[in-house]
């Protein structure tokens, strides 16, 4: 005899529950949900996205696993949301610059810091998705996984796009291909995933970036000869 299925969570009491505190947006709810994201975001860094469990993140809040329900839906939806949301931030950032005037010095400059400024602000979360392997994800995250990987091609093209201007224009030295060049500078200021932890460092999140851009725009300028 086959078992009955089980009702899709979104139409059981909680499910809507959830659906209609969230629709209703109030203050104490959103601090709450503020709240569940910030301790996850600690679990997340120390145990992986797969090693994390809604059990794990109520321990850190001093509470059960059935009441954080209430305000997610699981551990999915922590990261997932949260990581979207500072990403496509991130890419409109990255592409309203690439976009908007000035040279490629000044824009590859407040690319640097922008992005460092994003990695700080949203400790640990953008770190801890830079550790995920998006190419092997199961479903229902697939689509997910597609949309970021889509994300992450724009603001890379972004980064492309500001070098290759100052190759053309010549505020820029062309060292190589600007593609090697864009993956460089997003892979140093990503390798900062391994040593900076805001609240323990001596330097800010803008010391950091400034370092890293006066090193790379020096590495860059044309030679006069």
């Amino acid at each position: 005899m086959s078992q009955p299925k089980k009702p899709a969570e979104s139409t059981t009491g909680i499910g809507k529950r959830r659906a209609s505190a969230q629709a209703d947006g109030t203050d104490a709810y959103r601090k709450r949900r503020a709240e569940i994201t910030r301790a996850a975001a600690a679990v997340f860094d120390r145990k992986g996205y797969k090693g994390t469990t809604i059990g794990a993140v109520a321990d850190v809040l001093g509470t059960d696993r059935a009441s954080l329900y209430y305000y997610i839906s699981g551990k999915d939806e922590l990261f997932d949301d949260v990581v979207r949301d500072v990403t496509e931030i991130n890419v409109a950032t990255a592409e309203a610059i690439r976009d908007g005037s000035g040279d490629a010095p000044g824009k590859l400059r407040r690319l640097i810091e922008e992005l460092m400024a994003s990695y700080g602000e949203n400790y640990p979360m953008l770190y801890v998705y830079m550790r995920e392997n998006l190419a092997d994800v199961a479903d229902p995250r697939s689509d997910w996984s597609a949309y970021m990987r889509s994300m992450n091609k724009r603001y890379e093209e972004a980064v492309i796009a500001v070098i290759q201007q100052g190759f053309d224009e010549g505020s820029l030295r062309p060292t190589g291909p600007a593609r090697i060049v864009a993956f460089g500078i997003i892979g140093m200021v990503g390798w900062t995933q391994r040593w900076f932890v805001p609240e323990r460092s001596e330097q800010t999140h803008g010391d950091i970036a400034a370092t890293f851009a006066d090193t790379v725009l020096a590495g860059l300028e044309p030679r006069i000869h």
